[in-house]
Order: structure tokens, then sequence, then C-alpha cells
């Protein structure tokens, strides 16, 4: 029975065209797809679960890959030994038994050029398959068995009937479009579709990038080394040769268009923020004069390294505006990322204004207090510490002062940005982002205070999240680690190594080195353990809760894990217990005895992982290193040979690894520079893991990935900046359909304006 139809839209009666005016189109970008010539309605709804309902999606339908299929051969092409396709109808089929587990499936397959036979030993289920008068595409190496061409054992693909038709795409060495697919849609009736909708549509498809950006994005392109013959192509060619590509050269044209349109767009609306939040906010200008730097400076009882100098430039630069800094230092671990904190606390000070260093638990904010009284130990600078672990009168005193202005620097975590009236705060310090989250910062601008921030993370970012998660936001690297370092040796052992290993760490406690050993997860790494980069809202509270769950579990493990390293493996050595539930001062307690030498093995959780540094701790053992994430490896790795002793890190497995957890610690153990790992992570985990399913308010990508297309993304960063710089609210009238399209993508998401 024939499928009921609604009258077309194009059916409807029109003016009569005028001479010389184009002819009407086939349909409309707007037509409905079960109106379209050939669909009807059933057909529509199939392709509805893939999300396209008018034409005009069908259009903007793009390929996740493209094949280059040799064309099939007729039967007078076929040579010995020569890889061959062919394809045809099977005209006679037998499965003949010969003994019990022994057969032969033979089948004739023929088209118009001649007849070929397939042949396959002791797979009697071909027979099921390969039946009489079914088309089938045939892949392998062809070689002369009598009279005939044989192919044994091919590669084969059951096609319709139309599917053999000689003159279609598939059948004649053309590059194919391969479309994501969904059940009861054809891979060849998809392409069919997307033809026929680009070759009458995309003629008349809005234009938003002008020829000027067009040949500019070219030639930068090829200077970044991407594969491309001249300018990006206009639009109408871009979505024609995407669907229906003539040769490889103009589908590596139009695929590049596209990536770059989407990752510039992205770029712009980062750019516009960027410059609409210096425009609107102001902090209070510091500047650092030669004088100012020098005293700072000498403050510190080494040598500075280049890298320390370049970013203190950076830092010094910035904070001398009278628009509010907002960096990100990032630098792997033992760069000494925190005497650029100190420094451009210190530049604050030196202004007369106060500057707070945030760290994400207690136990890193009163090592950062020690560091900071260290320091600046004779000078006039005032320094206080605020925590949850101080009683009531302490902590009424301290905001007390805080707001008087008694207190120049203030040295806390969370507790830090609750009911605090600060006396003139000039810069904000937060220490390792990814475990701290964004909401305490939102919370101080809030309170009426606008100072520089200044963001430190010892996960190093890969180049493109950085330029998408942090796209609106300065970033400073550090990458050359401070003289004297002593080198960490990384081990991936097995369960027979076991006792060899304990062995090895008794004789190095012998030596009065210490040891840490960091207890195994309960449950897999969770995604708030290995992030690179804060969360906000709902979702970071989302995650704090999983950290707080998995922490009950993995105390459990600890214990279990203490108790037996104390009564068999170390019963000779002093060996203490460190996890996140114990009480801020026990923890206090724990990490100054073992910074003291009074502990020889430190068996705790990864509460470690962030920032202790005790530099005669040169051995670590990590069980369960499976469950851990690259990361977090990493972060914990940097706890030993902080000092000038070489370091001693083995990694122990729970079972047998998957092949993600092996290829995972064959990174971790052959890599030890950090940003290198963490393009690894980006490799082995791709965007979707690391990113999350929200990326900080940015669309997800339909066509760019952001691991392959870094090049890409590092042109579009800097044209729209370039762009921006030039005309901040993007008023050209030669942009105005690229601004409609930022907006549209972006406006409501980064608060850009009307993004409806």
């Amino acid at each position: 029975m024939a499928e009921p139809t609604e009258p077309s839209p194009q059916s409807i009666a029109s003016p009569e065209s005028v001479p010389g005016d184009p002819p009407p189109l086939e349909f409309e970008p707007s037509t409905p797809l079960q109106f379209l010539p050939g669909m009807g309605a059933a057909r529509a709804e199939r392709l509805r679960r893939l999300g396209l309902r008018k034409a005009q999606d069908v259009l903007f339908f793009f390929p996740r890959e493209h094949q280059f299929p040799p064309p099939p051969t007729k039967v007078d092409e076929l040579r010995e030994g020569q890889p061959a396709t062919f394809i045809g109808k099977i005209t006679d089929a037998e499965l003949v038994s010969r003994t019990p587990g022994k057969s032969l499936f033979a089948a004739i397959v023929e088209n118009e050029s001649g007849a070929v036979r397939i042949v396959f030993f002791n797979q009697p289920f071909r027979a099921e398959q390969l039946t009489l008068d079914r088309s089938v595409r045939l892949s392998g190496t062809p070689k002369l068995a009598g009279l005939r061409w044989e192919f044994s054992h091919p590669k084969y693909e059951l096609i319709e009937a139309d599917e053999a038709d000689p003159e279609n795409a598939e059948n004649k060495g053309e590059i194919l479009p391969v479309y994501p697919l969904t059940e009861g849609v054809k891979e060849y009736e998809l392409r069919r579709l997307t033809r026929r909708v680009a070759s009458v549509l995309a003629e008349g498809a809005k234009e938003v990038m002008p020829a000027s950006i067009r040949e500019a994005a070219g030639v930068r392109l090829r200077d970044a080394g991407i594969e491309l013959a001249g300018d990006l192509p206009d639009i109408a060619t871009t979505l024609r040769d995407i669907h229906c590509p003539p040769s490889a050269e103009t589908l590596t044209a139009a695929r590049t268009r596209l990536i770059f349109q989407e990752l510039f767009v992205m770029q712009l609306a980062l750019a516009m923020r960027r410059t609409s939040l210096t425009g609107r906010l102001q902090a209070p200008a510091m500047p650092c004069t030669a004088k100012i730097r020098q005293r700072i400076v000498r403050r510190f009882p080494f040598e500075l390294t280049a890298d320390q100098n370049r970013v203190i430039d950076e830092i010094a630069q910035e904070m001398g505006r009278q628009f509010p800094m907002n960096r990100l230092l990032q630098g792997d671990v033992g760069s000494g990322k925190t005497v650029v904190a100190i420094f451009a606390m210190m530049l604050a000070v030196a202004s007369e204004h106060q500057a707070t260093l945030m760290a994400p638990t207690e136990v890193l904010a009163r090592q950062h207090f020690q560091t900071l009284r260290k320091i600046l130990a004779d000078s006039r600078v005032r320094i206080g510490l605020l925590c949850g672990s101080l009683t009531a009168a302490q902590r009424r005193e301290t905001l007390e002062k805080v707001a008087s202005g008694e207190l120049d620097l203030i040295v806390g975590t969370q507790a830090l940005v609750y009911d605090i009236d600060f006396h003139s705060l000039g810069l904000c310090v937060i220490d390792e982002q990814h475990k701290f989250g964004v909401r305490q910062r939102v919370r101080l601008r809030e309170g009426g205070v606008d100072p520089h921030y200044l963001v430190m993370s010892a996960t190093p970012i890969p180049r493109s999240v950085a330029m998408t998660q942090f796209g609106d936001v300065d970033l400073s690297t550090l990458r050359e680690k401070p003289a004297g370092r002593g080198e960490v040796h990384t081990y991936l052992a097995v369960d027979s190594w076991r006792d060899r290993w304990w062995d090895f760490v008794r004789q190095r406690i012998a030596e009065g080195r210490q040891a840490y050993v960091v207890a195994p997860r309960v449950g897999d790494e969770t995604v708030a353990s290995d992030s690179t980069s804060g969360s906000t809202g709902d979702a970071a509270d989302a995650l704090d809760d999983l950290d707080a769950l998995d922490e009950v579990e993995d105390v459990t493990s600890v214990n279990r894990t203490f108790e037996q390293l104390r009564d068999n493996v170390f019963k000779e050595q002093r060996v203490e217990l460190l996890h996140g539930r114990m009480k801020a001062e026990a923890k206090q307690d724990v990490m100054q005895r073992f910074a003291d030498g009074e502990i020889d093995v430190l068996v705790s959780t990864t509460v470690i992982e962030v920032g202790v540094d005790v530099a005669n701790a040169t051995v670590m053992t990590i069980l369960g290193g499976n469950r851990f994430g690259l990361a977090q490896l990493h972060q914990l790795r940097g706890r030993i040979s902080r000092g000038v002793h070489a370091g001693y890190l083995c990694v122990f497995t729970d079972g047998e690894r998957s092949p993600e957890e092996s290829e995972r610690l064959k990174v971790f153990e052959q890599t030890s520079d950090g940003f290198e790992l963490a393009e690894a992570d980006f490799r082995l985990r791709g965007p979707g893991d690391m990113l999350g399913k929200k990326q900080s308010g940015l669309a997800p990508l339909r066509i760019a990935d952001l691991n392959r297309d870094v090049e890409v993304l590092q042109v579009a960063r800097m044209m729209a900046q370039e762009l921006i710089d030039e005309d901040p609210d993007m008023q050209a009238d030669e942009i105005t359909g690229l601004r409609d399209q930022v907006l549209r993508r972006y406006g409501n998401r980064l608060d850009l304006g009307d993004g409806a």
C-alpha cells in the first residue's frame, strides 16, 4: 500500500517567474524532508533520529570520515597477486561437506564483464549469507584456478541490487563520505540524499566569512604546515565538496574550511569575552619599578630560572594596569610556581594592597604559610593564616585584622572567601584550580572585590584545552625546573617484584631517606581526580560529593594497607598513617613529624598529591596504580625528589590490566615531562573525557577535533584576537554574518549579549 502523502509546499501555485530570473529550486532549505522527491513520511521519520528534519539539516550534516575505495575491477582487468574489488550477483552456490569438520563453500559471482569464483574452507555459515541472487562487493587477491579467476576467503559486503549499478559513486572509485547512521538508514541512501540536497541548496548558502578572511586564513594555515592548495573555499564550494568531493585536494580544502570556521567562531566568542571583561572591570594598578623588583627578588635565597623571570615580567606588566589580571600559571611539578606567586603577592603589598593565597587543603595552606614566614622573616610584611581549624576566637581576631588592614598577606583554604571584609584586596592567588574550583572566585567578585587573579595549576594543560577551556584567560607557562633537583626513576612492577622492592625501600630508609606508600583507591579514577580545569555550580558540587564518598572507601583501604605494612614489611621502621578524614590538627601533626624526619614511611591516600613538599622523601610506592589517571599519577610522583637526592617510584597494579590501563601506565613509566603527559592523556582519553560533558560554557564541536586540529586552532585564535582588537563589537558590515553566528552559538553561553 502506498504511503499517504500531503501536498508539498512546492506544489502550491506561485507567481509566474520573470524572464531572466534563476529557475525555481526543486525545494527550499526549510522544506520538511518528507516532501523531498522520493522521500516519504516513513523514511523521513527514520532520518529524524539523526536530527534531520528539514533539507537544510541535511546540507549541514557532515560526514564523520571519507573513504577512498579503488574502482571495481572487470574480469579482463584482474591480475594474479594484485588486490582487486569485484561487484556482482551470486548466480551459483554450493556447500560441500567432505568429512566431519571439513567443508568447502563455493559460489559464482557474475556481472556484465564476466564471472569469478569465491571459496571458503571450513566456514559452512557462509552458505547462509551468500545466497543465490544476492549482490555482493568482494575485496581480495585473485588467482587463476584453471580457466577462471578465484578469490579465496575474500572480504565481502552484501549490498542491495541497485547498489551494484556501475554508475553509482560507490562503484566508480569516487571518494565516499561516511555518515553517522541509525537503524533503518543505509549509507548509500544517505549519500544519495546529501548529494541531491547539496546540488540544490549549496549555491544559495549564506557566506559568513568574507574573502579577505578566507585568503588570510589560507596563508596562515599553510605557514602552520596545514596541507592547503590555496585560499579557503567559499561556503557553496565547501558544502558541495564535503558531500561530493571531486578530488582529495578539494576535500582537504572543504574540511579545513569547516574546521577553521567552527574554531574561528569559538575563538571570536572567547576574544569578545576577554575584551568585554577588560572593559567592564577595574582593579588597582600596581607598578613594578626596577627598585621594587630588585627588593623582592633579593628575598629569595636562590637564583630564579629564566622561565621564572619571564613569567614574573608578564605578571608585573599586567598588574601595572587598571583592569584585572586574569592569568593562569601552569607549570610541571617542581617548576617553581610558588616563587612566582610570592613575587606577585609582594608586588601587591609594595603598592599598599593586600594579597591572598588560597590552597585546596589545610595541609597545603599551612605549608604555604610557613614558606612565606621563612622568606619574609625579617621584613615588615604581616602574614595571617585563615583556615577551617581555627577556633572561633582565632578566626574572629584574624578577620578583624584583615578588615582593618593589619594583615598584608592572608593564606588560607576555602574558608577564606566566606564572610570576609578585606581592607584593600589587590591580588588573589589560587593554588591548584582543578582542586579548588571557581565558585570561590565568583563569591569574592560578588562581594564587590575586584582584584587581580593568578591561578596556579601543577597539572599541565594540553594546548588545545588551554585555548578553549581557558580561552578567556591569559596563560603563562613554566617548563624549566630549578637546578639541583634529583632525577626520579619510575618503574612499572609486577607482584613478583614486591619483596625485592620492599628490600630496596628499607635500604633507602637505612641511608636516611624517607618513603611514601600510596594506598590503592577502592573505586575507579574519578573525573574530579584528573580534571584539568575548574568546575562551576552543580557540577562542582556533584564532584565534591563523589570525592567525599570515594574518600570514605579509600580510608578503609589505607587503614588496611597501613596495618599490613606496619606489622609485616616495616616492623623496624617508624610508620604513620595519613588520610583526608583525619582531623586537621592530626593531619598537620603527622605532616610536621614527617617533615622533621620523625617518620620513615608515610602510608597515605592521595591527600599528599597536592603540593606536599618534603625534600628528604625520595621513595614512593603506588599500590593499585591502574586505578589512577595520568595527571594524578604525575602529581604523586612530584612529591618525591624535591631535593638533591634521586627519587624512585614503583607502581604496582591490581589484577589484570585493561588495554587502556596498560597504555596509560606505559606512557607514565616512559615520560616524566608533565606537558608531554598532558598531551598523551588528551590523546588517550579524548576531549570528551578530559573536558567533561559540558565544556565550561562552550558548545560541543561538530567537525573540529581539539586533539587533531590544534594547529588550525592556533591560527583561529590568533586571527580572532586580531579581529576583535580592531573591531571589539564586530560592527563592520562585511562580518555581520560572522557576528550573528558568534552570538547565536555562544552569546548566551558566554554572556556576550543577544544570543537568540
